[in-house]
């Protein structure tokens, strides 16, 4: 990755354009500076490996007992679906296997992600090379930035965000449900615990989103005319001062979630109970 290039282009744009300086050098910088754009590449390379491979099992996702259901399958809407798991019904017949049981959404919620503002800043400089890093010459010779296809379909973010919203909704009325105990009744279990504190950290990444941010109050210009708007915006705005971080943890919590819950729907392990 840091490997000077052998020439550099006579006309482009940004660090070749003919009124920047000629340096042969990629960058003059010492530092290990390719060590985020590596580690944020087999973070996301890792996440999309395990999901994509978890989306397709059909196995795994559903434990009948405790009314646990992985996100990855919710909504759980076909006939090929668990019947338990069918929180909203069947609102289809068999889905081929080229399709996971999840598909109602999760494609949406893939393009929430890939237009995040963050995962865009991640996956530009990590897989794209634009720029990998400060002061680290890009190896594209012209920028056009989000004005041209397919980058210009980015700016259907906000619409995302609109789905986001209603998964988070459904998410939580999947843990809520989970409160469930063995034989039926109010129960609380570690699983609880997981499934509660992903729907809480999908709710605030979420929520601290640069659109819903904007939603709030990007448009007003007289804040005092708007208090309760105003409150709202300066609340997101905290939030997302920790995007980053939210973007990261939560496909942590994805992760963890859907492994805990394959983990009991298999046998593989028994939910620790702490009512029913």
């Amino acid at each position: 990755m840091s490997a000077a290039p052998t020439s550099t282009p006579d006309t482009g744009t940004g660090v070749f354009s003919r009124t920047r300086a000629r340096i042969t050098e990629r960058t003059l910088r010492t530092d290990r500076w390719w060590v985020p754009p590596l580690l944020t590449v087999l973070g996301l390379s890792a996440f999309i490996i395990y999901a994509t491979v978890r989306a397709y099992a059909r196995t795994a996702y559903w434990v009948a007992d405790y009314h646990y259901l992985t996100p990855f399958y919710s909504p759980c809407v076909s006939t090929d679906c668990v019947e338990g798991a069918r929180h909203f019904g069947a609102w289809f017949g068999h889905i081929p296997a080229i399709l996971p049981l999840g598909f109602l959404v999760l494609p949406f919620l893939l393009g929430f992600r890939l237009t995040c503002y963050y995962y865009r800043k991640a996956y530009y400089r990590a897989v794209w090379f634009s720029p990998p890093a400060c002061a680290v010459a890009e190896p594209h010779a012209k920028y056009t930035g989000e004005t041209r296809l397919p980058l210009i379909i980015q700016n259907v973010h906000r619409y995302f965000f609109y789905v986001a919203l209603l998964v988070s909704l459904i998410n939580t009325y999947d843990a809520i449900t989970a409160f469930h105990g063995k034989g039926g009744g109010f129960g609380f279990g570690l699983g609880n615990i997981v499934l509660l504190g992903n729907v809480i950290l999908l709710w605030a990444y979420t929520l601290s989103c640069h659109s819903c941010r904007h939603i709030a109050g990007g448009r007003l210009k007289h804040f005092s005319a708007h208090p309760v708007r105003y409150w709202l915006w300066t609340q997101i705005s905290k939030l997302n001062t920790r995007h980053m971080q939210l973007a990261w943890v939560t496909l942590f919590t994805l992760v963890l979630t859907d492994f805990y819950v394959m983990l009991v729907a298999s046998g593989t392990i028994s939910d620790l109970r702490f009512i029913n």
